[in-house]
């Protein structure tokens, strides 16, 4: 295997560098250095933030990086994308990674709701949404989960009951992520409940501020807002935002462009947390470390150069990926080999730095000048609890496969 980039590849590397190295506004290059928390709604965040300086580095970003045609990489030219390659997205991906620089733009409307309007849409919602998504004036946010409707999605039961030209929408969300900083959202809704569960569904778009709708947080264990609950109440929806036909949302919310999902960012985000973690601990923070105590110290050690030989392995997961992509095959259990391994790896990561700071673990505002790295370690330690969950549980990873992957039997 060549790890190598071709002549072109290297290109297009040496450009994302540029435009990084050039462009990155101040405030995300100091959140860089500093290790910041993780999170991956860092620009979304900032760009609904208060605070004039963050909107500011939120605005500017996303500018550089759309004069680059690279805001919705995967999307066709036509459409207002890049129409990169699998390879391309992949390099782009990587180096946003390796400088810890955050994507800009929606990652959901950018990554499901665009590739859903592209195939599905009529060229009157194509018109009115896609370049809402690309100029960033318009955040979305995915109404997929209930209470009783996770892993098992179809069995979804919040309501659109049609009312001349309108849907009325009753029912309840969950895990709704950055509902409260997004201005609109699509939602899948039970339109015929006399159907089998698969069909009977509808994919509708609806603006949040819409009467009806009510946004509550649901803070995590980290003491971090990411996620929400979504309630429906009478909301009023013009038929004209469905996407696709009645009754045939469960196929259209299936969809997605054969963009790069290799989880590259993972790979290269646990790499950096873990260079960064060797770093501190025999450097700077070394005395607030237990690296230097005896067997203990040994044996933490041995632990972090395990976790750098699982981030070269996850790499390469990634690598294989990315290569099946490029030849123009759909991974299937192979990514979800990698999500499971990646999960594990992160909680590893985060549980080592934590064992290795001992008490001053224990520090949770990264501000205290005490706290070690931004207290990145303990939030994450909570916060990778959600990572088994979100994007398909690990026992769904694990029936994949199971059945596709080693051929066992169902049931």
């Amino acid at each position: 295997m060549d790890f190598a980039d071709t002549r072109e590849q290297a290109a297009f590397r040496a450009e994302v560098r540029a435009l990084i190295e050039e462009e990155l506004p101040p405030r995300y290059r100091e959140l860089a250095e500093n290790g910041r928390p993780e999170t991956a709604f860092l620009w979304e965040e900032d760009r609904a933030s208060d605070d004039p300086q963050k909107r500011e580095a939120s605005a500017s970003w996303a500018e550089s990086v759309r004069s680059r045609g690279w805001f919705a990489p995967a999307w066709p030219a036509e459409y207002g994308g890049g129409g990169l390659g699998m390879l391309e997205q992949f390099i782009l991906k990587q180096e946003m990674a390796a400088a810890d620089a955050p994507p800009p733009g929606s990652n959901v409307g950018i990554d499901m709701l665009g590739p859903v309007l592209i195939i599905h849409g009529d060229e009157e919602l194509r018109s009115t949404h896609l370049p809402r998504i690309l100029d960033a004036s318009v955040v979305w946010a995915q109404g997929y989960s209930e209470p009783g409707a996770g892993s098992d999605l179809a069995s979804l039961r919040t309501r659109a009951v049609r009312d001349g030209d309108d849907y009325v929408v009753n029912g309840q969300k969950i895990w709704t992520t950055h509902a409260h900083q997004a201005d609109w959202i699509f939602v899948l809704t039970r339109t015929d409940p006399d159907q089998p569960k698969h069909r009977g569904i509808s994919f509708v778009l609806m603006d949040i501020r819409t009467p009806g709708i009510t946004v509550r947080p649901l803070v995590n264990m980290g003491w971090q807002h990411e996620f929400n609950e979504t309630f429906f109440e009478d909301v009023r929806v013009p038929a004209d935002q469905r996407v696709g036909e009645e009754n045939r949302g469960w196929y259209v919310a299936m969809t997605l462009l054969d963009h790069e999902r290799s989880n590259v960012t993972g790979a290269v985000a646990a790499q950096r947390q873990i260079r960064r973690l060797a770093d501190f601990i025999t450097g700077e923070g070394r005395e607030r470390s237990r690296i230097g105590r005896g067997g203990e110290g040994r044996a933490l050690r041995q632990q972090l150069a395990q976790l750098a030989i699982e981030s070269e392995v996850l790499l390469t997961f990634s690598l294989r990926i990315i290569s099946m992509q490029a030849r123009g095959q759909v991974p299937n259990y192979e990514a979800s080999v990698s999500k499971i391994f990646g999960e594990a790896l992160d909680k590893a990561v985060a549980r080592t730095g934590t064992k290795l700071f001992g008490l001053y673990a224990h520090l949770w505002d990264p501000d205290e000048p005490r706290t070690p790295m931004m207290a990145r370690h303990t939030q994450n330690y909570c916060f990778t609890v959600a990572r088994s969950i979100g994007g398909g549980t690990s026992e769904i990873q694990r029936n994949v496969i199971a059945t596709r992957g080693l051929g066992l039997p169902r049931g």
